[in-house]
C-alpha cells in the first residue's frame, strides 16, 4: 500500500487504506485489520453510543471489530471520500442485523482519519447507532453512488460485498 503522504494520489491511497481496513472489518478478519493500523491506533467515538469509549491499540481495534462484526453481521461500505496526504474524511454506510429484526439497516455516518508511517493512526468516527436506519433525510444516495439495499458496495467500495454477511471472503 502507498503511504498516503508521499502517493502521488493521496485520495486513491487512502481510499485503498481504508477500503482494506473496512474488508477486514467485514470480514472480522483481524490479520487484515492489523495490516492497515498504527500499532498505537486510537479509534474515538461519538457518545452517546453503545460502547462509546475510545479503544486503543492495533490488536485491541481489531478484535474489538470482530466481536462487533459478529455479533451485528455487520458490513462497512465506504460511501465517498476527501483526502489530503496528512488526513482523509469519509462518509459510509454499516449495513446491519438488529437483533430481532428480519431486515438490515443502514446506519450512515462519517470518520476523520489520520495516518503514521503509511497506516491508519487515529479514527474520529461520527454516527448514531439506532435500529432502524439512520441516513440524510431527501439525500439522493442512488444518484451519488452509495450504497444502497440490495446493493451493500459503492462506487469507491465496489468489493464489499465480497467482505461480511454472504461475502465470500
Amino acid at each position: 500500500m502507498d503511504d498516503p503522504r508521499t502517493a502521488t494520489d493521496p485520495a486513491a491511497a487512502w481510499t485503498a487504506l481504508i477500503t482494506r481496513y473496512y474488508d477486514g472489518c467485514s470480514a472480522g478478519d483481524v490479520d487484515l485489520m492489523l495490516e492497515t493500523l498504527h500499532p498505537d491506533v486510537v479509534h474515538w467515538f461519538l457518545a452517546p453510543n453503545t460502547g462509546s469509549q475510545a479503544v486503543a491499540g492495533a490488536e485491541h481495534l481489531a478484535r474489538y471489530w470482530r466481536k462487533v462484526t459478529g455479533m451485528l453481521q455487520a458490513r462497512w461500505v465506504v460511501d465517498s471520500i476527501c483526502a489530503t496526504p496528512e488526513q482523509a474524511v469519509i462518509e459510509w454506510t454499516m449495513w446491519w442485523l438488529p437483533e430481532g429484526a428480519n431486515e438490515r439497516v443502514a446506519t450512515r455516518g462519517a470518520e476523520w482519519f489520520t495516518c503514521s508511517d503509511g497506516v491508519i493512526r487515529e479514527i474520529r468516527s461520527y454516527y448514531q447507532l439506532r435500529p432502524e436506519t439512520t441516513e440524510l433525510a431527501g439525500f439522493p444516495y442512488p444518484e451519488r453512488g452509495y450504497s444502497l439495499p440490495d446493493a451493500e458496495r459503492s462506487t469507491i467500495h465496489p468489493h464489499a460485498e465480497q467482505y461480511g454477511p454472504g461475502g465470500t471472503a
